[in-house]
């Protein structure tokens, strides 16, 4: 098992996954009409990203998440083959997807983490959230380091404009 369910008074901690986060989103804006600023919101399943020693020393009071997307849904949506979630997603070779496996004692779903949908969510509303009973689950280690590793891959890897040339 990759996960647990933490007490509801547990510490917010990186891994952890939470549902129905708001996440707000710009609808529309015409840049020098500040009037025209138009915010939508969703309520999703996130992630914790933000580290566990700035979340345990308080050294945060917004907390980094990414949006969690059930795997069979976007299949059903036609966005992906399940092939691919099953082969390249869960392999770990597509540029910032990160997947999750089911577990059924926690009703988790196959999951893909979409970690080019990043998101500042303040600190006491997710804080909230679980001691209302909104945390599904949180990784263990060392699953919780593969999946902090494979975010800070995704974000410091440099991309050439264009390839080398060949002969």
């Amino acid at each position: 098992m990759i996960y647990q369910l933490p007490p509801a008074d547990a510490a917010l901690d990186q891994g952890d996954l939470i549902d129905g986060c708001p996440i707000l989103s710009l609808a529309s804006f015409v840049v020098g009409s500040p009037d025209s600023l138009e915010i939508k919101f969703a309520f999703h399943r996130v992630i914790v990203l933000t580290q566990t020693c700035d979340l345990a020393n308080q050294k945060t009071t917004q907390v980094n998440v990414a949006v969690v997307l059930d795997a069979g849904e976007l299949v059903a949506q036609g966005l992906l083959k399940a092939s691919d979630i099953r082969g390249h997603v869960r392999a770990g070779r597509v540029y910032g997807w990160y997947f999750l496996p089911k577990e059924e004692q926690l009703g988790l779903a196959e999951s893909v983490v979409d970690l080019r949908q990043l998101h500042t969510v303040r600190r006491d509303v997710l804080t909230a959230l679980c001691g209302q009973g909104q945390r599904r689950a949180r990784l263990l280690s060392p699953y919780r380091e593969h999946f902090a590793k494979h975010f800070a891959d995704s974000f410091s890897r440099i991309g050439l404009p264009e390839p080398y040339e060949t002969e």
